[in-house]
Order: C-alpha cells, then sequence, then structure tokens
C-alpha cells in the first residue's frame, strides 16, 4: 500500500487519516497536526523520512508561485530540514492546477445563482498565495477584491488587480518572507479562533474563496446567501458555514469521507500514487488528476 502522509503546524484536532483505491491501488492518506510546534513537525518528518512515499507541508508554505515568480519563506524552510529521501510538497503544484479551474466549475454549476445573488464580485482572502485562484476568477470575469495585506500583514488596504499582487509579491516578499510564519498565519490552536474584521467585504462579494482558516477566523456571523470556495474543510467547518448561513460551499480538493483535505495532502497523493519517487510538474499533476476524476465539489449547505 502507498502511503501519502502531511505532517502540519496546525491543530491536531482536524488530524485524519483514510484509504482509498486510485487507479486499483489502494493509498493511505493521512494528516497529523503537532498543535504549532514547528519543531515537533520537523522531527516527525525525520522520523518517517524514506518510510512513506511522499510528504504534505500543512499549515504552511515553503514559498508563493506568483506569476511564475518563485518567493520563499524562509522562516517555513526549517519544517523540511531532516528530510533525505522521501519527496515533499507543499501544495502549490495543485494551486495552479485545480484551483486553476474553478471559475469555470462555477459558471457551469452555479453561474445562474452567482448572478442572481449579486453578480461576479470574489472577495480572495489572499490572491499571491492562491494565485491559481487569482487567474481563475480574473479569466472568468470576476471584479475581485485580494485581502493579502489586509489579513496577512494587517495593513486596512484593499488590493484590486493581479498587477498590484505581483508589485506586492516583489516589493515585500524578500522581507516578509523571512518573518516568522506565526505572524503572518494563524498556527496550532489559533486557527480556531474567531475574529471578524473587513466584514464590508465579505458582504460586498457574492463569492469568498481561499485558505479556510482565514475565511473562518475572519468571516461575519451572517453569511447570508453566500458562496464560499476553500478547502481543508472538516465537518465541523461545514456546520459553522451551515450556522452562518452560507448557501453553497465550494471545495476545490475532493471529499473523502467527509473530509476535504488540502492542496499538500492531495498533492503529496499524486506523487504516491505516480510512483516516480519525485515531486510532479504541472502537467503531470494535471493528467493524474484527470486519470483518477478528481475536481471540485458544490454543496448546497442552505
Amino acid at each position: 500500500m502507498k502511503r501519502a502522509v502531511s505532517i502540519s503546524i496546525g491543530s491536531s484536532k482536524r488530524d485524519k487519516k483514510v484509504v482509498i483505491n486510485l487507479l486499483g491501488e489502494d493509498i493511505s492518506i493521512e494528516r497529523i497536526g503537532t498543535d504549532g510546534d514547528m519543531q515537533a513537525a520537523a522531527l516527525k518528518f525525520k522520523e518517517l523520512d524514506g518510510k512513506v512515499d511522499a510528504f504534505g507541508v500543512g499549515g504552511a508554505d515553503l514559498g508563493l508561485l506568483v506569476d511564475g515568480k518563485w518567493h520563499p519563506l524562509h522562516s517555513a524552510m526549517p519544517l523540511i530540514r531532516y528530510i533525505k529521501k522521501t519527496p515533499v510538497a507543499d501544495g502549490t503544484g495543485l494551486k495552479h492546477t485545480l484551483e486553476e479551474r474553478v471559475g469555470t466549475f462555477l459558471e457551469s454549476e452555479l453561474g445562474e445563482y452567482i448572478e442572481e445573488a449579486g453578480g461576479k464580485k470574489a472577495f480572495i482572502m489572499t490572491g499571491s498565495d492562491r494565485w491559481g485562484l487569482t487567474q481563475s476568477f480574473t479569466r472568468a470575469g470576476y471584479d475581485c477584491v485580494f485581502g493579502d495585506l489586509m489579513f496577512s500583514l494587517g495593513i486596512p488596504v484593499a488590493l484590486h488587480s493581479k498587477k498590484q499582487l505581483i508589485i506586492l509579491a516583489s516589493l515585500l516578499m524578500p522581507v516578509a518572507g523571512r518573518l516568522p510564519f506565526k505572524w503572518i498565519y494563524p498556527i496550532g490552536e489559533k486557527q480556531e479562533e474567531r475574529k471578524p474584521k473587513h466584514i464590508k467585504y465579505f458582504q460586498w462579494a457574492t463569492v469568498t474563496a481561499g485558505d479556510c482558516h482565514y475565511i473562518k477566523r475572519y468571516m461575519p456571523d451572517d453569511m447570508t446567501g453566500k458562496v464560499i470556495v476553500t478547502n481543508t474543510t472538516t465537518p465541523q467547518d461545514v456546520e459553522l458555514f451551515h450556522k452562518c448561513g452560507v448557501k453553497y460551499l465550494v471545495t476545490t480538493m475532493p471529499v473523502l469521507d467527509g473530509r476535504s483535505f488540502g492542496t499538500n495532502v492531495i498533492e503529496a497523493t499524486l506523487i504516491a500514487l505516480s510512483g516516480k519517487g519525485r515531486k510532479l510538474d504541472t502537467a503531470e499533476c494535471d493528467e493524474l488528476l484527470d486519470k483518477i476524476g478528481f475536481k471540485s465539489t458544490v454543496r448546497k449547505l442552505n
């Protein structure tokens, strides 16, 4: 049996393990959280190195790929310092595959509802981190607001174009990429805290898209009629969205045993399935996704 394991610096309350059969191959998919302890995560990678087929880095990005340019997050790199044998992915590959397809998916599945509910207006929590979403929504003709400055750096300024995101990444990532990771992204128990802010943009948008932790943490209690596009959702997350009045939940990753795993988990799964013993390029990811039929899913919550 192939084994793909995500070691996450997120909450262990979100841990999950499933075994699925893909293309005739049984694959164990597992997510292990370390509650914000980066050293514990690094040591877990060390313990399992060479014993599993692929690793996913959860709760952190190793860098951002913006408009084809890689911006490393130096504070996250120590997580993988002990890995010598097992291929490792942080999900960037799938952020540029399945997530780039979501605009077309929304058009086919919810196009009529989105027009009735307010039109093509999207609030993307962090566009530089989810460049695939950014590309997909802008190509689909959405009026977009990007919350990169508001949510990652605490600067109350909204961005409105891909050009602004590219300039932001070029100017700020050399500095922001060296900040302690916990300064720019909630880790451990902080992922479960609710601190609604910048509510007017959630209210303005028909679709809110991006990282599930960011959306849960900052969205208002009233999201009546809204569409959320995200991934890494647990049944508890789905219940919260239902309680807040979300109309449709779209997960860019497939739902497996009631859980939508993160991009890093699914990318690790593809690596394990391929048997190549290395990271896959975008074309290889796309080919495998099409073969196994992984695609976005939509659920009506209210």
